[in-house]
């Protein structure tokens, strides 16, 4: 069983393995409450998987140490079943997803792991891993339903309460739920007046589906940027400690999430994955009751792949406003492009692509579209640019 005490020595067992994560506060994310930020996405291995990974190895016998470890993981487990296999002399083999971020995949085998790529999500790189760990009789270190893994995971509630003893509320991402398990039973067996807060991805809510119809419940398909979470069946173990610890969960967007990353790049110099931001994402879109609340938000890993976050932020630019495409008919003759750049130069927006098409068949022979992107500072600058483009004679038929 989960004790108080398992979590107290996986925090004995990890003091000079992990590192002790600072809480910083986010003073300009938020107006409505008070937001501080538990920074995992800095911790060995860019996330808070090394905590229950090297904790549970730490525990094997000598038999079961000759004979390796195998896991399934998103990426983030990966890298921390590797790393405590190579700390503690073992072998490891690792099954991840092909869908699985290339930057995760790679950390993992420069850890000294041998990997398996599967295709399909975490539970089909689940289920090979169960398929190996038959024919090879290694110990399988479960990603989240396992009590020695989830006490790892609460080591970091203890931290929360050591650097911030008045909060009122903890955010924590939600994928199979081990991070949330452990974090809630340790916050709630020292302070049962905070609240613990859960958040999954809208296109992942395995956890959120099962504790709302208080049974365990396996989605069809996930689909979501916050590859970390992105889980199908919540684990028993964690299905049950989230039922009687965790006090609401609720589901982000993938808008909302981008959002929250960007959010992150620029007011705080942080890097996030999409898993790791989705506790700032439920803050930043009120998901919670927590208005004028002392508030931590776990940011549960930075390892995200470049190229995903070049896409990331460029839907968080649109979802704030700031950045717009907006399609517009145009007489074809000289000085309409002139005309439209001067509208735009005029109103403080930036034009950092045109395409001007002339061929289309749906337009006036004497006309041509003219699609525009431009750098703007929020969705009120957007609609100024619109009215005024508009009131100048020229009509906008496609947007966004």
């Amino acid at each position: 069983m989960l004790t108080l005490d398992k979590i107290y020595h996986a925090s004995y067992v990890l003091k000079d393995v992990i590192r002790p994560t600072d809480m910083i506060k986010a003073q300009n994310l938020s107006d409505e409450c008070e937001i501080y930020l538990k920074t995992e996405n800095l911790q060995i291995t860019g996330a808070f998987k090394a905590r229950g990974a090297y904790y549970k190895i730490s525990q094997l016998t000598d038999e079961e140490k000759a004979r390796g470890v195998i896991t399934c993981s998103a990426g983030n487990h990966a890298q921390g079943v590797a790393l405590a296999a190579a700390k503690n002399n073992i072998k490891s083999l690792i099954c991840i997803p092909n869908s699985a971020p290339i930057s995760k995949v790679e950390a993992t085998k420069s850890y000294g792991a041998e990997v398996c790529l599967v295709e399909g999500t975490y539970d089909d790189a689940h289920d090979k891993a169960v398929e190996l760990q038959k024919e090879t009789g290694a110990t399988f270190i479960h990603p989240f339903d396992d009590e020695m893994v989830i006490a790892g995971q609460g080591t970091i509630g203890l931290e929360i309460l050591d650097q911030l003893p008045d909060v009122d509320a903890v955010i924590v991402p939600i994928g199979g739920g081990g991070l949330i398990s452990g974090i809630a039973y340790a916050i709630k067996s020292l302070n049962p007046n905070v609240k613990v807060y859960g958040v999954q991805s809208a296109g992942a809510p395995s956890m959120y589906l099962s504790i709302a119809h208080d049974k365990i419940e396996t989605l069809p398909s996930v689909h979501t940027i916050a590859d970390g979470i992105a889980v199908k069946t919540p684990g028993e173990i964690t299905f049950d400690i989230c039922r009687n610890y965790v006090d609401e969960i609720m589901t982000v967007t993938d808008d909302e999430v981008a959002t929250a990353i960007l959010s992150l790049i620029e007011k705080q110099k942080l890097i996030s994955e999409g898993a790791g931001a989705v506790s700032v994402a439920a803050a930043l879109f009120n998901k919670f009751p927590i208005k004028n609340k002392k508030v931590c938000c776990l940011v549960s890993g930075g390892n995200i792949d470049v190229t995903i976050l070049s896409r990331v932020i460029d839907r968080g630019l649109q979802k704030a406003g700031r950045l717009a495409e907006f399609t517009i008919e145009l007489k074809d003759m000289p000085g309409e492009l002139r005309n439209v750049a001067k509208i735009i130069s005029n109103l403080g927006a930036n034009v950092i692509a045109v395409n001007h098409d002339r061929a289309d068949l749906n337009t006036d022979i004497n006309s041509c579209y003219l699609r525009v992107s431009l750098e703007t500072r929020n969705h009120e600058h957007v609609q100024k640019i619109k009215d005024e483009l508009s009131k100048k004679g020229y009509r906008i038929v496609d947007n966004s």
